[in-house]
């Protein structure tokens, strides 16, 4: 079972709003997922992001892949390099 850490869509339409999860690879984009560990709000500027350091270390170490988008979400709150 191969997890994913991605972004899972909640806003409204032309004003999006994003949860930071741990899903497997094969469930939908807004479908079943493991764990929350955050958000990402791109229309505030600067644009707000809140994800919890530790849960995101722990999945990473424990071999989730994180999108690219999440990885520089990661690297703009300072998670990883």
């Amino acid at each position: 079972m191969a997890v994913k850490i991605r972004l899972r869509r909640i806003g409204a339409k032309k004003a999006p709003y994003y949860r930071v999860i741990v899903a497997d690879s094969r469930s939908p984009r807004n479908g079943r997922f493991i764990e929350e560990i955050g958000t990402y709000d791109p229309l505030c500027e600067p644009a707000k992001i809140e994800i919890d350091a530790e849960a995101a270390k722990k999945w990473i170490k424990n071999g989730a892949q994180p999108t690219e988008t999440v990885k520089s979400l990661l690297k703009r709150s300072g998670i990883t390099e």
